[in-house]
């Protein structure tokens, strides 16, 4: 038994690795019989007892594939089979769409649900409650859940996936059509006239510590217009939070003056004739962390093979999603009312590439939404720790937060890493890189992280 056991586990070095799920329908002993069905679900423990019985144990090892140990096995199956996944209406909620609607989740033993949620904080706050169990969430957002910011409980939470990178814009009023473009500081004078007058001007973004928050601050700060202290203190402007659904009925109400949010809002913009864009997230920083598949630390704790069966399906929807021949689908499938409830001739352009930017300029952006390439996937430690940094420039945190153990408590890579392992998968690895912004500030992550957040022109430090 002891030398099946190992054989199973440690294979001769000449074995080759098939993907997960390849193991042959039926695995025959020398006399040819069938000896074992995939689809049956006998226990490994059962197997190992059959097979001892057998007279060809080596030929049996011999035939058993690297991956099959663990990830076909009734004790290797999730633990909590039934997960309900959380979205917002917006298209990078897509990886949980497409493995949902193409059995992705099912192939690797997880019985899916998807509920829209209709705003971050209901998701955050479902995600803590146990109504849901994984969810698309804003980067920033398990972070802030983990610190007790914001307004709600401490409940810690993990990122062990990355959904996407890119694909956030900034639009603007018509009013500003003409006027203002890329560059903020052709906003300054609008905004100082307004202040000035006693009415500053509105600008929205989806939650206080989430991505479209920190992206439109930093580019109002990089024209020299302080968007204000967590809590709105020293502002130039009014920034307000609008779930991303309710963003374009809020403009066209004439409730703010811009906003940032993902697609497909911005489009919707444009397509109803009520403002344009003003600049894409990417190209504020090119490749940036956007969404994330999250879980509560303790569903992670307490269902470590869920979490990563759920991983491996994102990884086949990620890497389906990343085929461009692929978009024009999933922009169908997940136009319907029950995901984003918009037509999908205004999401699938901008999956594309193609930006009408609404005020007569037409761009091709290589830099498009991206769901699996690049490495897109890695929880990687710097974002966590760039966003505790914009955390700490803004007063959300009163005196230096703890970047290295909230970023390891939050940002899981060796729960990617388990899982990718699991599957064969052979991913980047950890990037410790710096990044340059569109402002010409660089960021490094092996840096001073308190010197870097107090290093900013236009700040908000507390403590």
């Amino acid at each position: 038994m002891p030398f099946i056991e190992g054989m199973i586990q440690n294979p001769p070095r000449n074995f080759t690795r098939p993907s997960l799920g390849t193991l042959p329908a039926m695995i025959k002993n020398k006399n040819n019989h069938h000896f074992m069905n995939h689809s049956s679900h006998l226990s490994r423990r059962k197997f190992l007892s059959v097979s001892a019985k057998t007279s060809a144990i080596g030929v049996l090892a011999a035939g058993l594939p690297v991956g099959w140990v663990g990830a076909q096995t009734a004790s290797d199956a999730p633990e909590s089979p039934n997960v309900n996944f959380g979205i917002i209406a917006l298209t990078d909620c897509s990886p949980i769409v497409i493995a949902h609607e193409k059995g992705l989740f099912k192939k690797y033993g997880i019985n899916s649900t998807v509920t829209k949620g209709a705003s971050w904080a209901a998701i955050r706050d479902s995600l803590a409650n146990g109504d849901i169990q994984a969810t698309h969430m804003l980067i920033g957002m398990p972070i802030a859940s983990s610190m007790g910011l914001g307004g709600a409980p401490k409940v810690p939470m993990v990122v062990p996936w990355l959904l996407n990178r890119n694909g956030q814009s900034i639009s603007l009023s018509n009013a500003y059509k003409g006027k203002v473009a890329a560059d903020p500081k052709a906003l300054k004078p609008f905004v100082d006239e307004a202040k000035k007058s006693g009415n500053p001007l509105a600008f929205a973004m989806t939650f206080p510590p989430g991505t479209h928050a920190m992206w439109i601050r930093y580019w109002l700060a990089a024209g020299g217009i302080n968007p204000g202290d967590a809590a709105g203190a020293g502002a130039d402007i009014s920034l307000i939070t609008i779930p991303p659904p309710q963003m374009v009925a809020n403009m066209q109400a004439g409730k703010m003056d811009g906003f940032c949010v993902g697609e497909p809002w911005n489009a919707k913009t444009i397509k109803d004739e009520i403002g344009f864009t003003a600049i894409n997230t990417q190209d504020i920083w090119k490749d940036h962390p956007e969404k994330v598949c999250a879980f509560t630390e303790a569903f992670a704790a307490k269902n470590p093979k869920t979490v990563k069966a759920i991983l491996k399906a994102l990884h086949e929807a990620s890497v389906w999603l990343d085929v461009m021949e692929n978009r024009p689908e999933q922009a169908k499938i997940v136009s319907a009312p029950t995901y984003i409830n918009c037509p999908p001739e205004a999401i699938l352009p901008r999956l594309q590439g193609k930006y009408d930017m609404g005020d007569g300029r037409k761009v091709r952006d290589e830099n498009y939404m991206t769901f699996s390439v690049r490495n897109c996937n890695y929880p990687q430690p710097k974002y966590g720790k760039w966003w505790l940094t914009q955390l700490r420039r803004w007063g959300f945190t009163d005196g230096a937060p703890d970047y290295e153990g909230i970023t390891k408590q939050v940002m899981r890579a060796d729960i990617y890493e388990e899982a990718m392992k699991e599957i064969g998968y052979a991913h980047g690895g950890l990037d410790d890189s710096k990044e340059t912004f569109f402002d010409g500030a660089v960021y490094d992550p092996t840096a001073d992280l308190e010197a870097y957040a107090a290093s900013f022109a236009v700040k908000a430090l507390k403590g």
